[in-house]
C-alpha cells in the first residue's frame, strides 16, 4: 500500500538530471523482444539472401566427410587436412549470418534508448536475490505483463511455426529424394522461411512490448513534487546560501572598489548623495574611466577615503548623477560626457597649480549636461 501511494504521488515528469543519472547507471527503456526480433530478422534475411552460397559450402563439408577414406586416415596430414577444410567451409558458410547478427545486435539498442555503456550496470545487485522482493516483482503489474507476453509469444510463435511446418511437410520429405545440393538448398530454404516467420511473430510481440517498456520506464522515472523541489535546491542552491554568496561577492567588489579610490584623479559629487571617482591616463586610456561610485553611505565612504588620500573632490551635481547613471565601474565614460569631464579635469589641474603657487582657486566651469543622461536621477538642479 505504501508503494502504491508513493507511485500515486509521482506526478511530475522526470528532470534531465534524473534521466542523465539513470543513463549513467545503465537504466534505460529497453525491449528485449524488439532487439531479438531485429537480430533474428537480420540473420534470417542474410540466410535467405545467401542460401545458394551457404548450401554450396554445406555440400562441400558433406563431400569432405564422404570422400574421407582409408588412405586419408593413414596419411600424414589426411585428418588435419580434412578437418581444416571442413572448418573453413563452415566458417565461410556461417560468416555472413554472424556478421549480420553482430551488426544488428549493436544497432538494435539505438531503436529504443540509444547506445549506452555503464560500469554501474555490471556491478552485481545482491538485493535481487531477496526472495521476498522477487515474489513482489512476480505479482506486480510488470510481472503480470511479462507473463502475458510469454503466453502471447507461446501462442503466436508456436502456433505460426506449427502451421508452417505442417504446411511444409511434403517439401521436407522431398528434400532427400533429389541431388544432394538441391536437398541442402531446399533445407536452407525451409529453415530460412521458418526463421522468418519466427522473426515476424516476435516482431509483432515487440510492437506491443516496446510501447509498454517506454511507458513503464517513464512512469518509474517520474518524480514527486518534493523530489523536484529538493533537486532544484540541490542544483541551484538554497535561497539563503545564494543570498549569502551574493552578499559576500558584493562586499568583495565594494572592498576592491574602495581600494581603487586612492588612484583616482578626481571625485565628482552631488554633493552628498552621489560620489563618482574618475581616473584618466592619456597613455593607457582612450577616455576617463570610473573606478568607483556610490550613493548615500557608500558615497560618504568614497569621500572619506578620497580625503585621506588627498584626492580633489569637486561638486558637480548634474555631472555626478549622469556619470552614476551611464557608466559602470571600470568602464570609460560615454562620449556625450567628454566635454564636461574634460572641464572638471582641467579645473583640477588649474586648482593644483593655484594651490602650489599660492594663488586664488579658479572658478569652476558650468557643465551642460543632457537631461536624458541623468536617467532616473533627473532633478531640477
Amino acid at each position: 500500500m505504501a508503494e502504491g501511494a508513493d507511485n500515486e504521488d509521482k506526478t511530475e515528469s522526470p528532470s534531465d538530471k534524473r534521466l542523465r543519472e539513470a543513463r549513467e547507471k545503465g537504466d534505460l527503456p529497453r525491449s528485449r523482444d524488439l532487439s531479438t526480433a531485429v537480430v533474428v530478422l537480420a540473420g534470417v534475411a542474410t540466410l535467405i539472401a545467401s542460401r545458394d552460397q551457404m548450401s554450396m559450402h554445406a555440400a562441400n563439408i558433406m563431400h569432405v566427410g564422404l570422400r574421407y577414406g582409408r588412405d586419408d586416415l593413414f596419411a600424414a596430414n589426411g585428418l588435419y587436412h580434412a578437418l581444416m577444410t571442413a572448418v573453413m567451409e563452415g566458417f565461410w558458410m556461417l560468416a555472413p549470418v554472424f556478421i549480420a547478427t553482430m551488426i544488428a545486435s549493436v544497432a538494435a539498442p539505438t531503436l529504443m534508448g540509444g547506445l549506452n555503456f555503464s560500469f554501474e550496470a555490471l556491478v552485481p545487485k545482491f538485493d535481487r536475490l531477496d526472495p521476498i522482493k522477487g515474489f513482489g516483482r512476480l505479482v506486480s503489474l510488470n510481472g503480470l505483463v511479462e507473463l502475458g507476453k510469454s503466453v502471447l509469444k507461446l501462442i503466436l510463435i508456436g502456433g505460426t511455426l506449427v502451421w508452417f511446418l505442417r504446411k511444409s511437410t511434403t517439401e521436407m520429405y522431398m528434400g532427400g529424394t533429389g541431388p544432394v545440393a538441391e536437398g541442402i538448398a531446399r533445407a536452407f530454404g525451409i529453415f530460412g522461411h521458418a526463421s522468418l516467420i519466427f522473426a515476424v511473430a516476435l516482431g509483432a510481440v515487440a510492437l506491443v512490448d516496446a510501447p509498454w517498456q517506454k511507458y513503464s520506464f517513464t512512469k518509474k522515472m517520474k518524480m514527486t513534487k518534493q523530489e523536484v523541489k529538493d533537486e532544484h535546491k540541490e542544483s541551484e542552491g538554497s535561497p539563503e546560501l545564494k543570498s549569502k554568496v551574493r552578499q559576500m561577492q558584493h562586499q568583495m567588489a565594494r572592498r576592491r572598489m574602495m581600494e581603487d579610490v586612492p588612484t583616482a584623479d578626481v571625485i565628482v559629487t552631488n554633493p552628498t548623495h552621489f560620489a563618482v571617482a574618475l581616473k584618466y591616463d592619456e597613455n593607457r586610456m582612450g577616455a576617463p574611466r570610473v573606478v568607483a561610485k556610490g550613493v548615500d553611505v557608500l558615497a560618504q565612504q568614497i569621500r572619506d577615503v578620497a580625503g585621506g588620500a588627498k584626492i580633489p573632490v569637486v561638486e558637480a551635481p548634474p555631472l555626478a548623477r549622469a556619470l552614476y547613471a551611464t557608466t559602470e565601474i571600470g568602464r570609460e565614460i560615454p562620449s556625450a560626457l567628454y566635454v564636461a569631464v574634460a572641464q572638471i579635469l582641467a579645473y583640477v589641474f588649474r586648482l593644483k597649480q593655484a594651490i602650489a603657487m599660492g594663488d586664488l582657486p579658479p572658478e569652476l566651469p558650468k557643465q551642460e549636461i543632457d537631461p536624458d543622461l541623468l536617467g532616473p536621477y533627473r532633478m531640477d538642479n
